[in-house]
This record gives C-alpha cells, structure tokens and sequence, in this order.
C-alpha cells in the first residue's frame, strides 16, 4: 500500500476546504492507498492555531517532513493550488519525490 501525502486547500473557506479535504482523503483510500493529511490533524481545535503564524508554520514543516516516508504526494486541485499547496508541491518536488495533480469533483 502506498504512503500518500494529500496537498489540499485549507485557508480561506476553511469548512468548504475540510469538507473537500476529507473528500481527497477518500479518493485516496479508494485508490488502494494510505493518505495522509496533515492539515486535517494539526488544525483541529487544541492542537494548533492556524490563525497563529508561528503555529501555521511549524504545522506547515511537520506535515512537509512525513515527505521523508511518503511514496507520493497527491495533490487535488478542483479548488486551486494555495500558496501553502504550493510550498508543499515545491519542496517535495525538490526532494525528488514523485507530485501528482488529482481532480475529484
């Protein structure tokens, strides 16, 4: 089974990008994989403030570092590629790990 990173929107229209988030997360799981979205974890409330920016970054460059055990990273895109989706796309590009642009909707 594949460890797949999912880069989806999360700022913004934070209840339409979670519910797609969690959409993403189940195409993934349909496909024979084992998703993993950071944002989905790290945002919810007690864990870390997204409004925080120092907060926003440390969640940012934990999820970046499960890139280390990841197979792919799929990237859904129907809502846009954000700038945080972006870093996410460039740094994993950079590492040499295999970036793949999805769409579900």
């Amino acid at each position: 089974m594949q460890l797949v990173i999912i880069e989806s929107p999360f700022a913004g229209d934070v209840e339409k990008n979670l519910e797609y988030a969690r959409f993403a997360m189940r195409d993934s799981l349909m496909r024979g994989e084992s998703p993993y979205a950071s944002h989905l974890l790290y945002t919810q409330e007690g864990v870390l403030n997204d409004d925080d920016p120092d907060e926003r970054t440390h969640g940012i460059q934990a999820g970046l570092a499960w890139g280390n055990v990841a197979d792919l990273v799929a990237v859904y895109a129907d809502l846009g590629i954000s700038p945080g989706m972006q870093l996410g796309i460039d740094t994993h590009e950079a590492a040499g790990r295999k970036v793949e642009i999805r769409y579900i909707l």
